[in-house]
């Protein structure tokens, strides 16, 4: 209780300020996850750099402003993974082994959010929904992108940083001449990924449609035969009745014999 006191005293600032700072480490050092490290700088900046983790770790001090997670082996970024980081400015995940981002992935730290950096895993696609409302610089270099329609459609809403722009190049493409290109130099010149989607549906398409038709007519075809076949036995056996002339004839004999 004498802390406090002291704290309330105008003649001692001093050791108010001391005792509040040694009380705010307090706080940032039994928040702090285990594996990582945890500094207060007007903020807490977590640093969780190299430890071997494959998941984000849970419970972050909730006034957590730089989150550093690069170079470990993190494989999936779940839907509000950060959601309760508010004061969340800049987060590195680079150098993972993450392939997949669920859409709603930094939903709640989208506002504050001004550096993220994915570069350096195994990206190869985004859902649409991924970086909503995201108003980060973002670094997506060196990941093994698949330049098609969401892709693009992902990218039209993202600012990328300019340093790393030319290093977010198609690993894979629905057009072979565009795999190891920048991928904003191909939609600079003018290539619209979507409309190679919607070609590839339209042709998909048609070529179901023909499938459907060849079934239908061979199913036709072979009704017909079928039922000519069927026809054909019916006549052959009225053929081989006797003629009614024949059976009137027989009829008459066995008459007269009785």
């Amino acid at each position: 209780m004498g802390a406090p006191h002291r704290c309330r005293s105008p003649t001692n600032p001093s050791s108010c300020a001391r005792l509040l700072w040694l009380l705010s480490m307090v706080v940032t050092a039994s928040s702090c996850p285990r594996v990582c490290h945890c500094a207060d700088r007007g903020g807490v900046v977590v640093q969780c750099t190299s430890r071997n983790l494959d998941s984000v770790p849970p419970n972050l001090p909730k006034d957590t402003i730089v989150l550093l997670l690069s170079s470990n082996r993190i494989k999936h970024v779940p839907k509000d993974a950060f959601a309760d980081l508010r004061r969340l400015r800049e987060l590195d995940l680079s150098h993972n082994a993450i392939d997949s981002v669920d859409a709603g992935a930094f939903q709640g730290v989208s506002d504050q959010l001004r550096s993220l950096d994915l570069s350096n895993n195994h990206l190869s696609g985004l859902p649409r929904d991924a970086f909503a409302e995201l108003h980060a610089r973002v670094r997506l270099s060196h990941n093994p992108w698949h330049c098609e329609c969401s892709l693009q459609e992902v990218l039209r809403e993202l600012r990328l940083d300019p340093e790393t722009v030319n290093e977010v190049s198609c690993h894979t493409a629905v057009q072979e001449e565009y795999v190891g290109q920048p991928v904003i130099q191909v939609l600079d010149s003018g290539i619209n990924f979507c409309n190679f989607h919607h070609k590839t549906t339209d042709v998909a398409m048609f070529v179901a449609m023909f499938c459907w038709f060849s079934m239908v007519t061979a199913y036709i075809i072979y009704y017909i035969k079928h039922n000519q076949e069927d026809a054909r036995r019916h006549m052959e056996y009225l053929k081989s009745l006797p003629s009614t002339s024949h059976i009137s004839k027989d009829f008459d004999t066995a008459s007269s014999v009785f």
